[in-house]
């Protein structure tokens, strides 16, 4: 097993443990050294922030992979561990984010122009299909396709 996928197993166990899955892992060397971020979230289709991660959330999950990790040593060289949510403006990533946001605020960008327009922000208004639905600052309805979404993430609303 590579030591990636050994961190994504741990970090899972861990993570699942407390109610949470893992949204994304990355291994970068900074120039602060070698960074490993492991992110974590809700699972489902609640889009309340009231269901977010915590700061609690982070701190734990932290301190148990990190136990794990002392023990196992899956990487050969020295790095610190960080452990976080994707935040408030996250990315989304595929139809089941845009299906469980549907109702917040987002910015998307299509790689070929749809209703004459390539970026867009308004309110996701769910899935249909293998197309995104979002409500225009008019109250238009766009329909953008999947596969031409290059990039899509919820704006902070407060």
């Amino acid at each position: 097993m590579q030591p990636l996928e050994q961190i994504r197993a741990i970090a899972e166990r861990v993570a699942a443990a407390r109610g949470l899955e893992i949204w994304d892992i990355q291994s970068r060397r900074e120039s602060g050294g070698h960074v490993v971020r492991v992110f974590i979230d809700r699972p489902g289709p609640s889009a309340s922030p009231d269901d977010s991660v915590s700061i609690e959330d982070c701190e734990q999950v932290n301190r148990e992979i990190g136990t794990i990790l002392d023990v196992e040593d899956p990487l050969p060289f020295a790095y610190t561990l960080e452990v976080s949510s994707p935040g408030l403006d996250r990315p989304l990533r595929g139809l089941d984010d845009y299906r469980r946001f549907s109702g917040r605020l987002a910015k998307v960008v299509v790689s070929e122009a749809v209703d004459n327009q390539k970026a867009f922000e308004g309110r996701l208004s769910g899935v249909e299909g293998d197309s995104v639905l979002l409500q225009g600052p008019r109250g238009r309805i766009h329909r953008l396709p999947m596969r031409l979404i290059a990039r899509g993430r919820l704006e902070v609303e407060f």
